[in-house]
């Protein structure tokens, strides 16, 4: 497979810039619980984009793209509306706003509109392959200094501005936006109006979706607001580390899924298929894996964690049965060989019988302590019946980061609390 300028440049270009501007704003709908907008907005610009058809009689560009941003807008009014004045959840209010448009857009299509060619492909899947460069040079090296600019088709140059509008509304008002995607009332008690900067974030999505709505279409524009931002969730707790990874994917899902849609079926003697499609797919497989591998939050490391935590607590409870035994007050129940074993290995257990060995006293001593002092906690700040706090500092004694404050020398049943 080899990419040329006059058929790649430009289709590539598009779904870089599209993914880039789409990432970073998807960052904050994601943060602020509002993913769903970047799909109500997609489907809601349908009647704007007839009615400003209906109003003009003109398809070009600009008329579109009024109309489409007009509908983005108003759509985010009518959610905002709907959620407050009937007291319903976002998710709710944007299912019932972009259910609504759309419906009104395939009515005003039907009764007003029927004759007009607004091809519903185009809509869902984009027109990235339509982007060639005819006068294109043959090889990458043509490229420097080939007209580039003057060639660009004007979904480049919707795309190129709206992109550098996006980057320049994040890196100006970063701090604003962190404040208020994390805590809105926070922002506007520090001087902040978290209700303008909802809707400035908003005008910016809508801009975006109907930038991008042309050349890549619905599907891959709600795909690159939610699934980078979602990735890179899943990969890190800070905001700036989270822009700059969801970038990363998104740009990298562009390119691989760009790719990808030519590569993959030639290998199998098929032609190609819609580039839009393999990048959607590209961002659910870069998506698996980061809940697959994630460090913190993946399947396999929360799995490894649970079962290093379920081999602890099952190592504490051994100790702690042995150190009640030996204060006379429980029966050992004998331990799972595996625990036992790893008792013995680390030096906990004496080999030849089963006792505690003086450092497994030790550990044996720290846990019937934080067990105790929870119970005491429990009963004296708490106001817990005695009978009642057993299992919870069964719970808590395995929180070795965490002590309540010492409230006397026994717990509520009497039984001396070990000393430190």
């Amino acid at each position: 497979m080899t990419l040329t300028p006059s058929g790649d440049l430009f289709p590539l270009l598009a779904a870089v810039l599209a993914a880039l501007c789409c990432g970073l704003l998807g960052n904050f709908l994601v943060l602020r619980k509002l993913s769903l907008m970047g799909d109500a907005m997609s489907h809601s610009v349908l009647p704007g984009l007839v009615i400003a058809f209906m109003l003009t009689g003109s398809r070009t560009a600009p008329v579109m793209f009024l109309g489409a941003t007009l509908a983005g807008v108003a759509t985010v009014v009518l959610v905002e509306l709907i959620k407050r004045l009937g007291r319903v959840e976002s998710g709710a209010a944007m299912g019932v706003v972009f259910s609504v448009l759309f419906a009104l857009g395939v009515l005003l299509i039907e009764r007003a509109a029927r004759n007009t060619d607004l091809d519903a492909n185009c809509v869902l899947h984009g027109q990235l392959e339509s982007l060639v460069w005819w006068e294109g040079p043959a090889s990458w090296a043509g490229v420097v200094g080939g007209g580039v600019l003057g060639a660009a088709p004007p979904q480049i140059w919707t795309l190129a501005i709206t992109c550098a509008l996006t980057i320049v509304l994040v890196v100006v008002l970063y701090k604003e936006l962190r404040l208020a995607a994390f805590d809105p009332a926070l922002a506007t008690a520090q001087g902040f109006n978290a209700t303008i900067l909802h809707y400035i974030l908003m005008v910016f999505v809508a801009g975006a979706t109907v930038a991008a709505f042309e050349a890549v279409g619905s599907i891959l524009v709600i795909a690159m607001l939610i699934v980078p931002a979602a990735t890179a969730r899943l990969l890190t707790d800070r905001l700036a580390p989270q822009l700059l990874v969801s970038t990363g994917v998104a740009i990298a899902a562009a390119i691989l899924g760009y790719s990808g849609s030519i590569a993959v079926p030639h290998a199998f003697d098929r032609d190609e298929v819609n580039a839009a499609g393999s990048m959607a797919i590209v961002l659910g497989l870069l998506l698996s894996i980061a809940v697959i591998f994630g460090p913190r939050y993946g399947v396999l490391a929360t799995s490894i964690r649970r079962l290093r935590m379920a081999r602890r607590i099952a190592l504490d409870d051994l100790l702690g049965r042995l150190y009640r035994q030996e204060e006379g007050e429980a029966t050992i129940v004998p331990a799972p060989k595996p625990v036992l074993t790893r008792a013995r290995r680390r030096g906990l257990v004496v080999a030849d019988r089963l006792a505690l060995s003086d450092e497994g006293r030790a550990q044996a001593a720290a846990l019937v302590r934080r067990h105790r002092l929870w119970e005491a906690y429990l009963v004296d700040r708490a106001g817990l019946a005695a009978d009642h706090v057993h299992a919870a500092a069964e719970s808590l004694e395995h929180l070795p980061e965490t002590l309540p404050p010492e409230t006397g020398a026994t717990d509520p049943h009497g039984k001396p609390i070990p000393p430190m």
